[in-house]
């Protein structure tokens, strides 16, 4: 029970919420802090200014003038001018007692009652942070000059910072309402995003589980998500055409491996009387163990080139066909003694695998050469390059055999596939089969046709050409 959570916990959509979230978050909380401290910071800074201007304002006008208490007092009209806005102002006399309370009353300290004795106009002594009831004030006691007392003015610093606390509080809240709404908006954007690789996900799993490969893969989009989903619908495609060939040449090789098995089984019965045989009918017997295993270990060869030829690892690089039917060309003749003739025209380089390609060649020739019995004419292998007509490379093996039936020029191709005419010369049927396998690994496809005046010819098309059959 414990697993699962854990996975789930730790899938992709909770990745990406989790991570959303906290970016968000971490943006959210400096982008706050630094607002606020600018925001608190500038407030300070003008209520100080403010509050230093009035202090200064009030030192040039007693510099300027000789004023007394009574200037002050809050009784005398016009008092409202020489008492600044949004300040508390208290009047000291002489000796530094209170002439005028302030509202609410102002502390007065040893330092203020030796301004008021000053005989300096102007002279000031300031006093931070200082607690009047539940308020904080900052106080600046201004010397009136000549003995006669001084001025104290004040100004309330708690509202200011009341009126921070409450921005701060906002601010939090706003703060943890953009890092909710970011984790659910992140949730959400994950689940969107998520969806479709969970559907892959679940997909890939089913295939696992059930070993099914025809699974159907839902695929939408046109973006990394969308091209993985296409490339994992190709792969499960292909992996299945794969299992299907498997399964078919393992069918069909079973099959074919049963009648020289069989007569393998039953000639090697004959062996335990072979001295009651004629010495004619013991030969017989020899040559046809000898031919049977000849003809079990091509079909056993075959078979094995057509597999390789299913997985081939070889590494495609740019390969001239004239010259790989140079190659076999050469290699036909001394194995057959027959004429070999290479005729190439036009670009014939391409990229292919060599190995593979040879190997096909080979295939078309020897398959020419068996069923051109008589010889009396070269095998041609014609190599043309792209033409205006056809726009990929033509790889041809003519002879002037016996030539191909119509009903067979679909079929040749087939495995284990052998014409009527062809089922009593040695062979498995695979040859032409390999044959389609390198054409179709390289993109082409092949192709057959009778000649006119006898023959046929056989080959591929490469490259997107066209392939086909002429009668």
């Amino acid at each position: 029970m414990v697993r699962p959570r854990r996975l789930r916990l730790l899938s992709l959509r909770t990745t990406f919420a989790v991570s959303f979230a906290a970016v968000t978050a971490a943006v959210t909380v400096l982008v706050g802090i630094l607002s606020y401290s600018a925001a608190a910071r500038l407030v300070r800074v003008d209520q100080q200014s403010v509050f230093d201007e009035v202090v200064q304002d009030l030192r040039d006008t007693l510099r300027q003038e000789r004023m007394t208490t009574e200037d002050f007092s809050s009784s005398e009209p016009g008092h409202d001018l020489v008492r600044p806005a949004r300040t508390d102002v208290q009047v000291l006399g002489p000796d530094g007692a209170v002439v005028d309370p302030g509202r609410p009353g102002l502390p007065v300290t040893d330092a203020d009652r030796r301004i008021a004795a000053r005989s300096t106009a102007g002279a000031l002594t300031e006093h931070a942070d200082v607690d009047v009831g539940d308020d904080v004030y900052r106080i600046a006691t201004v010397a009136l000059g000549g003995g006669r007392g001084a001025v104290q003015v004040a100004q309330e610093f708690s509202d200011t910072e009341d009126l921070l606390r409450a921005l701060q509080q906002r601010t939090l809240i706003l703060m943890a309402a953009v890092v909710v709404g970011a984790g659910l908006f992140g949730w959400w954007l994950a689940r969107r995003i998520t969806r479709r690789l969970v559907i892959l996900t679940s997909a890939a799993e089913d295939v696992a589980r059930t070993r099914r490969l025809g699974i159907q893969v839902p695929v939408t989009g046109y973006d990394e998500v969308g091209r993985l989903g296409r490339a994992f619908d190709r792969m499960l495609g292909r992996l299945a055409q794969s299992e299907e060939d498997q399964r078919r040449l393992v069918q069909d090789a079973g099959h074919e491996l049963r009648t020289p098995l069989t007569s393998l089984r039953t000639n090697i019965s004959l062996l335990r009387r072979i001295d009651e045989l004629p010495a004619g009918t013991r030969d017989e017997l020899v040559a046809d163990l000898g031919q049977e295993a000849r003809e079990l270990t091509d079909l056993v060869n075959e078979l094995v080139d057509l597999a390789a030829g299913q997985s081939d690892t070889e590494p495609p690089q740019r390969v001239d066909l004239a010259d790989v039917a140079e190659d076999v060309a050469g290699l036909a003749r001394r194995r057959t003694g027959r004429e070999i003739v290479v005729r190439a025209s036009g670009d014939t380089t391409t990229d292919g695998r060599p190995g593979m390609l040879q190997r096909a060649l080979s295939n078309l020739v020897e398959n020419a050469a068996k069923f051109d019995r008589e010889g009396a004419t070269a095998i041609e292998i014609v190599v043309s390059g792209p033409t205006a007509r056809v726009g990929a490379i033509r790889v041809e093996v003519l002879d002037r055999g016996a030539g191909i039936a119509d009903e067979d020029l679909m079929r040749i191709f087939d495995r284990f596939y052998r014409a009527a005419d062809a089922r009593s010369l040695p062979g498995s049927g695979l040859g032409l089969s390999i044959v389609r396998e390198v054409a179709l690994a390289h993109g082409g496809a092949p192709f057959a046709y009778r000649r006119g005046g006898g023959g046929g010819g056989v080959g591929v098309g490469g490259g997107g050409g066209r392939a086909g059959k002429k009668k």
